[in-house]
């Protein structure tokens, strides 16, 4: 993810970005910590197809497209806390990757919603 993001959202544009203020505006509210989190197992198919790539070596495609649809999850559940206390914006935001479980692993990202104004 870039330094800065807008995600466009249904009804209003929520700016995500991992800098700890956005460039030409001030911070006119401080709302919480919001956070968003997705889980997900493996699948036995790709299981297979990484055992195969480890003794061959290459990218593990199957679990790149895995973790990038567990970080949009993680993200669009963030984005809809942040805009249930009325956020127009999350700062400061940061991703989490554990490892929960024998073949299942948690992508965590959080960040601080803020309601930001134009400078004057």
């Amino acid at each position: 993810m870039s330094s800065t993001a807008s995600v466009n959202m249904p009804e209003s544009e929520m700016i995500v970005t991992n800098l700890e203020y956005y460039p030409g505006m001030a911070i006119e509210k401080h709302l919480s910590l919001v956070q968003g989190s997705s889980v997900r197992a493996k699948h036995a198919g790709r299981d297979f197809m990484a055992s195969l790539k480890s003794i061959f070596g290459g990218e593990l495609a199957g679990y790149t497209e895995l973790l990038h649809e567990s970080r949009e999850e993680a993200l669009d559940r963030m984005i809809q806390q942040a805009q249930s206390v009325g956020a127009n914006a999350v700062l400061n935001v940061r991703f989490s990757t554990s490892s929960i479980a024998s073949g299942a692993a948690e992508i965590f990202v959080y960040g601080t919603a803020v309601l930001l104004q134009e400078e004057l």
